[in-house]
Order: C-alpha cells, then sequence, then structure tokens
C-alpha cells in the first residue's frame, strides 16, 4: 500500500466511511451486536450524522438497520471496533427500520432516534 493509499484511508485522527463500513459494533459487556452497514454525512454542515447499524437476521435475511448517532460510537482500538453504551436487550427496543424504510425522506425517523439516544438532532 503507497503512502497516498494510507492518507486516503485512514490518518491519526480522521478515517474513510468506506473503511467505517463493516466494522463491529460491541456493547459495553465486550459482545459483538452488529456491524456498521454505513455512514451518513449531513450535506450541509459535513458531519457525521448517524451511523447505519446492522443488527439480527441470518445472512442478510430479516436483518434490520438501526439509525445511531453517531456521538454514541466510541472507537475501541483494543477490539478494532466501536463500542456503543448498551446491550443487546436495549439495542432491541431501539428504533429499527427494513432497508426499504430507510428511504430518502429519514424525517419519520429521525427525530425517534434522537430521542430514543437522548442526543441533540444532528439537523440542529
Amino acid at each position: 500500500m503507497a503512502i497516498s493509499d494510507v492518507a486516503r484511508s485512514e490518518t491519526n485522527s480522521c478515517i474513510s466511511a468506506g473503511k467505517v463500513n463493516g466494522t463491529n459494533v460491541y456493547g459495553v459487556n465486550g459482545d459483538k451486536i452488529g456491524h456498521v452497514e454505513d455512514v451518513m454525512l449531513n450535506k450541509r454542515t459535513g458531519n457525521v450524522a448517524y451511523a447505519i447499524m446492522a443488527f439480527g437476521g441470518f445472512l442478510g435475511i430479516g436483518e434490520r438497520y438501526h439509525p445511531l448517532p453517531w456521538s454514541v460510537l466510541k472507537y475501541d482500538p483494543d477490539m478494532g471496533g466501536y463500542v456503543v453504551p448498551l446491550d443487546r436487550a436495549r439495542l432491541e427496543n431501539a428504533p429499527s427500520y427494513s432497508e426499504q424504510e430507510l428511504g430518502p425522506d429519514d424525517r419519520r425517523w429521525r427525530e425517534p432516534v434522537s430521542t430514543y439516544w437522548n442526543v441533540p438532532p444532528y439537523w440542529m
């Protein structure tokens, strides 16, 4: 890998979205609870709005997607993934959506997600 390739995928303080996709997500107890399916950027501010975490299902069938406010994910270099302040039960009760429900209009689900995680809305 050339220096320019490394700089495009990761620096000391930044990481490319492509490298984040697929990264495991762990609960506070260390159990793997899913993986980052994608990262969504706010078009106006350029900030990361939320991560879409894939959870459940088998081989992609029945999988649910959980929009997680970016602020709840904390990278743990020892685990090589993100740790979130939840366990499987809290995640199962969190707002989740099918692939079809995560359409281009996020207004119908962004407030329940922000409220559930008790974080300021990314759009404000």
